[in-house]
This record gives structure tokens, C-alpha cells and sequence, in this order.
């Protein structure tokens, strides 16, 4: 949380995090279940050379484990907990951009699991809060109606074949929400399971660079 000046306003309080200061492009990270604010500085620092990161810890502990939301069971979610998370994510981070001076207008989100799915409900609750997410082992978080307006978003989504938590047609209607909204989707499947693999981290990181 270091590169704030004297006298700036105290960091929030929200979410337990880490800032580290870089260029105007900033990567919002959000680890999956049983990890930290530290698990994905690393990932971050691959994907997006130079930038900088944003890293909070879930709120909510599923037994030790930290998640930003509940679930009732594997794949099935707690949806007014996921909804308030949701709320309390995007609050959180509207007042680090007032707090480290970043533009959220250059804020990209990158979830793994857990984080991709808090990520892809963030897009869709608060569409107008992130210009883009890599999303890696998403699925759809929540049925709507109607998507929500996602002109000018970019959201690569980072699939695995072989992923035994998240079933194809999920991540494939995510894809399809996201692009009736306006979003410009790209859906990539990789010879994988649930765990990320170092083709994930260059295919994304090339999709970044674009």
C-alpha cells in the first residue's frame, strides 16, 4: 500500500489490499478461492508489464478459505450475497481510485475462478466501472434479462476443455451476455482444467498488448 503522498486521504478499509503504483493503466486482481491479496502480483506483473495493481482480499471465508462471495455448494451461488459483494467490490473500488489517484477509465479487472466470477458481476452490475477484464475459469454468475451496456469493453475469457467445475455452456452464454451488451469478446479454450497454465498467461498477455 506504499506510493500515496503525506497527508493523502487513509486507504480503504473495505477489503484488506495491495496498491503498488505504475503506469496509468491500472489491473484490478482478484484471486479465486483460499487466496490472497498477494496470489495473482505476480500474474499481474506478466500480463501487464509496468502497470499498476490493485489487489483486495475476498470478505467472506469459506471455512479458512478467503472467496469474495458465498456459494451454496460447488457451482451453485448464494445470489443476494453475491449481489451485495458486488456492491461493496465496485464501492471499494471507486474510493482506491479517489485515494491512489487512478483512472478507472483504464481499469482493467483480472479474475481467476472466484475473482472471475466476482469480476464478470461486477461488468454486468456496474458496467459503467471497468473498461475491460481478462476472466480466467469464469462462468456466468447470474441469469438477466437484458445486458447491461458494454460499448467500447474488451473481456478476454480464458477457458479450460477439460475444466471440471465450469461447464461449457456457461462460460459460452457469459460470452453471449457480454457480447449482446456490445462488449468485444474473446472466448479461448485451452487443452486445460480448472488450474491456469502458462498458455492462459501468454495468450492473455498478448491479448492485452493489443
Amino acid at each position: 500500500m506504499s506510493g500515496r503522498p503525506a497527508g493523502a486521504r487513509p486507504a480503504p478499509t473495505s477489503h484488506a489490499h495491495v496498491w503498488e503504483p505504475g503506469s496509468d493503466d491500472t489491473l484490478l486482481l482478484l484471486h479465486g478461492t483460499g487466496g490472497s491479496e498477494r496470489d495473482l502480483l505476480d500474474l499481474g506483473r506478466a500480463l501487464a508489464p509496468g502497470a499498476a495493481l490493485l489487489s483486495p482480499r475476498g470478505n467472506v471465508l469459506e471455512g479458512s478459505m478467503p472467496r469474495f462471495f458465498r456459494r451454496l455448494s460447488e457451482g451453485v451461488f448464494d445470489l443476494p450475497d453475491l449481489e451485495r459483494r458486488t456492491r461493496e467490490l465496485g464501492a471499494f473500488v471507486r474510493e482506491a481510485a479517489d485515494v491512489y489517484g487512478f483512472d478507472a477509465g483504464r481499469l482493467t479487472a483480472v479474475g481467476f475462478s472466484n475473482g472471475a466470477n466476482i469480476a464478470a458481476s461486477l461488468m454486468l452490475r456496474e458496467p459503467d466501472l471497468l473498461s475491460g477484464a481478462v476472466l480466467f475459469r469464469a462462468m456466468l454468475p447470474f441469469e438477466l434479462d437484458e445486458a447491461p451496456v458494454l460499448q467500447g469493453k474488451r473481456v478476454y475469457l480464458g477457458a479450460g476443455k477439460a475444466d471440471p467445475i465450469v461447464p461449457h455452456e456457461s462460460i459460452e452464454r457469459l460470452a453471449e451476455i457480454l457480447r449482446a451488451g456490445g462488449a468485444d469478446v474473446t472466448l479461448e479454450w485451452q487443452p486445460a482444467g480448472h488450474g491456469l497454465t502458462n498458455a492462459d498467461v501468454l495468450a492473455a498477455r498478448r491479448w492485452l498488448a493489443d
